[in-house]
């Protein structure tokens, strides 16, 4: 793939009840309704949707039905659930350590939302949005910063997509340990690892539709759970050659845009679309690219855009 330009746009939300977040989320209907799947269409697969929603998020069926109102689409609440979507799967790279948390998005350009959102649903959070109200990464004000990989096997079963279990641990919990007691109940669709970092503690956790969670090694994960990694897999994701480097590195952001931690592979859906990292306890978050950065804060968020470069010249590695 050669170089391709993205914007990313910072937005502030509220309470996500002042038309603000809907003014940015309508236009992403047409998208987004193609992410549900046919069950999800029915009134029994929406009814199931609300209900598995009810149980597991009670306190953010507010927001649900303050959002969803203001959507005003025919099957919205029941997409903003994110339990009844088609999976979607991505790469990615992260780690936490000594209270930071950094981290490597990689998909197609094209396919991301590119937002950054700072909202106060139930309490001020600040992340890079997904599905409308979902999470790929992000911070509290409680000083807890959480990010996601893909866990690198295609099974899927009942459950949340993962953004919406980010946003939903970052607005309930404050603490490493809190946010891992809540995550070992709720039923997620496909597997993935989750970094969380506060001031005191900073571990990766397994999760999925088949597995319990269970805690890594260490607080580093790129794009498998279970070794051995099939060869076909690792030739296609390097994800252990990436899981070694950023273990040897750190919270290296130099070394984060760089190979092999850096990806190209757009056109596989694997191409670093751009490095988060957070300093929680700080309330501060650096949004990354090989020519520029962009820093968020609880103190000083500023909306806006910016158009960055991603990819690389054919022919050019």
């Amino acid at each position: 793939m050669s170089r391709q330009q993205m914007t990313f746009r910072a937005i502030e939300v509220g309470d996500g009840g002042d038309g603000r977040w809907a003014a940015h989320a309508q236009p992403l209907w047409p998208v987004a309704e193609g992410w549900l799947t046919e069950e999800g269409r029915t009134p029994e697969g929406a009814d199931r949707a609300r209900e598995l929603f009810e149980t597991h998020m009670p306190e953010l069926v507010p927001v649900l039905d303050r959002l969803a109102g203001q959507l005003d689409r025919p099957g919205g609440d029941t997409f903003l659930t994110l339990t009844a979507l088609r999976p979607f799967f991505s790469g990615c790279t992260q780690i936490g350590r000594d209270g930071t948390l950094l981290r490597n998005y990689d998909y197609h350009p094209d396919a991301c939302e590119s937002t950054i959102a700072s909202s106060h649903f139930l309490r001020p959070v600040i992340g890079m949005q997904e599905a409308g109200w979902g999470l790929l990464d992000g911070m509290n004000d409680a000083g807890l910063a959480i990010s996601l990989t893909f866990g690198g096997r295609y099974v899927h079963g009942t459950g949340f997509a993962v953004p919406l279990v980010l946003r939903y641990l970052l607005e309930t919990c404050d603490t490493v340990d809190e946010a891992i007691g809540r995550l070992r109940s709720l039923p997620i669709a496909i597997p993935q690892n989750v970094t969380l970092v506060d001031s005191d503690r900073a571990v990766t956790v397994f999760v999925g539709p088949d597995i319990p969670l269970t805690e890594a090694p260490d607080a580093c994960a790129a794009n498998h759970q279970h070794l051995p990694v099939p060869d076909e897999q690792e030739r296609f994701s390097r994800t252990q050659e990436r899981l070694r480097t950023v273990r040897a590195m750190g919270t290296d952001v130099a070394a984060m845009l760089k190979p092999p931690l850096y990806q190209y592979a757009y056109d596989e859906w694997l191409g670093t679309v751009y490095t988060a990292h957070y300093r929680p306890s700080e309330g501060r978050v650096t949004y990354h690219w090989p020519a520029v950065s962009w820093e968020q804060s609880f103190d000083a968020f500023t909306p806006g855009s910016r158009t960055v470069t991603v990819g690389q010249a054919d022919g050019s590695g």
